[in-house]
């Protein structure tokens, strides 16, 4: 006999569908049976893997009784998986199972192919909790006590690799440079360094140095002191002081201008800061995160990006894998932002088909966990029935699209391609003069020159 996939607990009042039921599933699982609801609650101390609860129970023989015992173990587990079985023209109480948190239902007489399908396909999901359970467990307490984590998903072996290095760099006060392609997480990563920090109590200020015009760069950075530029009516701390105590995250460094660069090797070096229009040094206690998904030794290399602040920023080097090195990854990834757009949004629990996740895996994921999070996002908003599809998933990632285009793209490349063009067309039609295509765009001159340099223009 081939070893058990798990522990079944079936709750189900016609004695000789019990007994059909347990027959036609021992060899598979390790069962155990219940003839009513209070037995069935009883016998849910067990904590089996999965559940398998008639709608229609004892005492009442009323739809509640297996409802109620649904609730009971959904209150117990939030994450416990339950298939629900109903009679003809019960359809409308199984879909309220569902909503309620039934993994899936199936509709009586048994077909024993089919329920076997339904249950393996929810032991892979019951795994995928367990195992995702896990690893948060293995990540420490202490490394991840909060949300900062909660999307830090994987079992593979660079996820692995990653949360080790976060538990051991976490402690230090040294600065750390986060390197990686855009949407790989590297806020999130920069979030469970600082959750795992001993300034986990204070601030964690995050900076999108991107996004930051270069005229107000400084100001946002350091602060000013009223009067120090036209519109400046009263003085404003900056996000150094901000940050005091706690933690700075730069995002995208490598964009910031020769004169911030300036500035922020100073404020590293002696841990002050003035304020622009200000006379006095202002003390600043901060832990420095940093992020690129640039080559800064290359910048460094070509005198865009200044030597000594590079060495002072990477000090501690935290490399973070792209989506499509993370095997065995999409699964856990998938399911986790499922259930998080599910519970924002008030939807009824979905899953998603074998064809569907198939597709997911296969997807190359250009624009990494970012671009997986938007997908699954869509899927869910779109989908209104309890499974999403394949023809549910954006329409770049359905059946037949990579056999109608010659190089398939994913919503991250198809941009990418979008920005590149826009750009190219905008220099162009201006001459060649970047300031004024940037004016054409409305982009500043830190922003056009971060997208010059991204697509070699």
């Amino acid at each position: 006999m081939s070893p058990s996939l798990g522990r079944l607990l079936i709750v189900e009042d016609d004695p000789f569908l019990l007994e059909q039921l347990s027959w036609a599933l021992k060899g598979r699982f390790t069962v155990s049976a219940a003839r009513d609801g209070p037995q069935g609650r009883a016998l849910c101390e067990t904590e089996p893997d999965l559940y398998l609860f008639d709608l229609r129970l004892p005492p009442s023989n009323h739809v509640r009784e297996g409802l109620d015992l649904l609730r009971h173990v959904r209150r117990r587990d939030p994450e416990a998986t339950v298939v629900m079985m109903s009679g003809e023209g019960e359809r409308s109480h199984a879909l309220e199972a569902v909503a309620l948190g039934a993994f899936d239902f199936f509709q009586k007489p048994i077909d024993t192919a089919e329920l076997l399908v339904i249950l393996n396909r929810a032991l892979e999901r019951r795994r995928l909790v367990v195992e995702n359970r896990e690893l948060r467990r293995e990540a420490g307490a202490s490394l991840v006590p909060s949300s900062a984590s909660s999307a830090l998903v994987g079992r593979s072996p660079a996820m692995r690799r990653l949360l080790r290095e976060i538990e051991k760099v976490a402690g230090s006060d040294a600065s750390v440079l986060l390197q990686g392609e855009s949407g790989t997480g590297k806020e999130l990563v920069a979030r469970a360094i600082h959750a795992g920090s001993a300034r986990r109590d204070r601030a964690f200020v995050p900076v999108n140095a991107s996004a930051l015009p270069e005229s107000l760069a400084e100001s946002e950075l350091f602060g000013h002191e009223k009067g120090a530029f036209t519109g400046a009516v009263a003085s404003r701390p900056g996000r150094f002081e901000l940050a005091q105590g706690g933690t700075l995250f730069l995002d995208e460094i490598g964009t910031l201008s020769a004169a911030v660069q300036s500035k922020l090797l100073r404020a590293i070096e002696s841990r002050e800061i003035e304020r622009l229009g200000g006379q006095r040094s202002i003390p600043v206690d901060f832990r420095l995160v940093s992020a690129t998904n640039e080559d800064l030794e290359a910048r460094v290399a070509d005198g865009s990006f200044r030597e000594d602040l590079y060495y002072r920023i990477n000090t501690i080097p935290i490399a973070i894998a792209p989506l499509r090195e993370r095997e065995g990854d999409i699964p856990l990834l998938a399911e986790h932002f499922l259930e998080r757009v599910c519970e924002r949004e008030g939807l009824p629990k979905k899953r998603f088909s074998a064809a569907a996740l198939a597709r997911l895996e296969s997807h190359p994921w250009r624009g990494n966990v970012r671009e997986l999070s938007h997908a699954v996002e869509l899927a869910v908003l779109f989908c209104e029935a309890p499974e999403i599809g394949e023809e549910d998933l954006p329409r770049s990632l359905r059946p037949g699209r990579a056999a109608r285009a010659s190089s398939p793209k994913s919503y991250a490349a198809a941009v990418e391609e979008f920005e590149r063009r826009l750009l190219t067309d905008a220099i162009a039609a201006a001459g060649g003069v970047k300031a004024e295509a940037a004016r054409r765009l409305g982009l500043d001159a830190n922003q056009i020159k971060y997208l010059c340099r991204k697509f070699g223009l």
